[in-house]
């Protein structure tokens, strides 16, 4: 499987030829969706969502599926028949990988806010992207997406969230809004606490795994 890492929270899975495209958002690229007939979305923020994106890719491929929370869906009527709900317990096809849908709250930034629905994804039991979250899936993963900057996230809750989930191997996501700086001091606790095998690919660039 071909991991490729897009701005902020957005990846790219391939396989033969099969594309899966996971939370293009407004600060990710629009190639990112090139080729794409199916796409995950964790949560409606616009981050994680960008309506305007999904509806140039749907018509240049009348296609293209989006699946996201119910909330989400009805927040965005302009993806009308494209959009379609899934919950958590759910486990679908997407792309011809298998999809298991686990989470369903975003964490938390203060005084119970945003209180929307999150879920996470786990691709073919391997790759989990918990988007706006740091729920700890009841089976293991190889592969962990793990955030590295956000309102509700510190470092520390971090370095709990991937010891917990304790994959082979993490990469950062959820980082725009660090600068080289930040994403290197980041980076460097991983190495040095995490207890997996970390390593951040940079922007367009992408992994095997």
């Amino acid at each position: 499987m071909r991991l490729i890492k897009y701005g902020h929270a957005c990846v790219r899975l391939e396989v033969d030829g099969r594309v899966l495209v996971i939370d293009p958002g407004t600060f990710s690229e629009a190639e990112a969706l090139d080729g794409v007939d199916e796409v995950l979305v964790t949560h409606e923020h616009p981050d994680h969502v960008d309506v305007e994106k999904l509806l140039a890719a749907s018509e240049r491929n009348s296609a293209l599926r989006v699946h996201m929370p119910p909330s989400a869906v009805e927040k965005a009527p302009e993806l009308g028949g494209a959009a379609i709900a899934v919950e958590v317990g759910r486990r679908f096809t997407a792309a011809g990988f298998v999809i298991d849908v686990v989470g369903g709250a975003h964490a938390e930034i203060y005084d119970g806010l945003p209180g929307c629905a999150n879920v996470g994804f786990i691709v073919d039991g391997d790759v989990y992207h918990p988007g706006d979250s740091l729920f700890v899936p009841p089976s293991p993963v190889a592969t962990l997406l793990v955030p590295a900057a956000a309102p509700w996230l510190k470092l520390a809750e971090a370095l709990d969230f991937v010891r917990a989930v304790k994959p082979m191997r993490a990469f950062p996501i959820h980082d725009a809004t660090l600068n080289d700086l930040g994403q290197d001091y980041f980076d460097s606790w991983m190495e040095f606490k995490s207890g997996t095998d970390y390593a951040r690919i940079p922007v367009g660039e992408s992994v095997e795994i």
